[in-house]
């Protein structure tokens, strides 16, 4: 019998060889085109076209600005720094995915993301490629069905492979980075939404030394763009939305070595005595080792070694010492060393 799955694609490289994958494997492909703002859907024809696979193109836009966009301006404009995708592939692309997948009876639903989906469980792809932080707030019956062509892979292998396949998209750029902000400027976008905050005190050792431009341009531990020269290297080291100012450190009190989390969504069932484990705390970052506590529908990592600007509003992942994922939550507040909140 044959295996449908239904696979979101942009037409972009990673969608394109997914989809040649899938078939190899012997899945009947039907492609979904999410329309976010990002001006791809020609691409994503051609790429249809190119592979000979149906293509279902549906206006996301509505549900994007419902579960991504306003909550992410939102945040931003409270000295937040959210992750957008973290919040998207839930409640907006994997649930579409599904939805379209169970109309049509298909058994599977599939992306491109550099990450591993074995047996209902997801695991982290290979280093330097791995996109399972993405993930790490998927539903368990959008990860019961979920296939990951690309979890054995690296980038530079799936452009070679595009290549070999002659695919129109081998040598097509990267996907922006946010698929609503074609140009990349977030700031920007938030202040033509006409929701950013106004500008405020830039507060370096205890006193006022300018005028910040909206605490929606900065994210703890930013050392670029400050709009301030003081002989030295210094950073973001605080936000505070209620009297709207940033203050500036020369790096100290950067680091921590506890982090909250809440609004957590387990893949596994939650323990009950604290538990070992590797945690991420930025998509850019590598998973560091800790200790979690689970309490609620919050969890609590103490890790190893202090790590650097945890800040409120980005995800934390956290995964076994083997790298699979075992729940994602959104970091709320951070413990300093002193046991101060911060």
């Amino acid at each position: 019998m044959t295996k449908r799955a239904v696979l979101g694609f942009s037409g972009g490289v990673d969608s394109a060889v997914s989809a040649a994958l899938l078939r190899e494997q012997g899945f009947e492909v039907h492609c979904l085109y999410l329309e976010t703002g990002s001006g791809e859907e020609a691409a994503a024809r051609a790429g249809a076209g190119a592979l000979g696979l149906p293509l279902r193109v549906y206006d996301a836009r509505a549900e994007l600005e419902k579960y991504v966009c306003a909550p992410f301006a939102e945040g931003c404009c409270r000295g937040l720094t959210p992750s957008p995708c973290v919040m998207c592939n839930p409640e907006v692309k994997l649930r579409l995915l599904l939805e379209y997948a169970l109309e049509l009876g298909a058994e599977h639903i599939a992306t491109g993301h550099y990450a591993r989906a074995e047996s209902g469980a997801l695991y982290m792809g290979r280093p330097g490629n791995d996109q399972s932080y993405m993930l790490c707030r998927i539903r368990p019956e959008q990860l019961a069905r979920l296939v990951l062509p690309l979890g054995g892979y690296v980038k530079d292998e799936v452009r070679r492979l595009a290549s070999e396949l002659g695919l129109p998209s081998a040598s097509k750029s990267d996907s922006m980075e946010l698929c609503f902000v074609p140009d990349g400027d977030f700031a920007a976008w938030i202040e033509r939404r006409g929701e950013a905050p106004p500008p405020g005190a830039l507060i370096y050792r205890g006193r006022a030394v300018g005028e910040h431009r909206g605490i929606h341009r900065y994210t703890l531990g930013q050392r670029r763009g400050l709009g301030f020269a003081a002989g030295r290297r210094v950073y973001v080291s605080a936000i505070d939305p209620v009297e709207n100012t940033v203050t500036l450190s020369d790096g100290g009190g950067l680091f921590e070595s506890e982090v909250r989390a809440a609004g957590v969504r387990w893949l596994v069932p939650k323990p009950e005595a604290p538990f070992r484990c590797l945690a991420r705390i930025r998509h850019s970052r590598s998973a560091a080792p800790a200790l979690c506590l689970a309490e609620g529908d919050a969890v609590t990592l103490r890790f190893d070694s202090p790590q650097r600007a945890p800040t409120g509003g980005q995800a934390a992942a956290v995964y076994s010492p083997e790298g699979r994922l075992l729940c994602g939550g959104i970091i709320t507040q951070t413990i300093d060393n002193h046991g101060v909140l911060v």
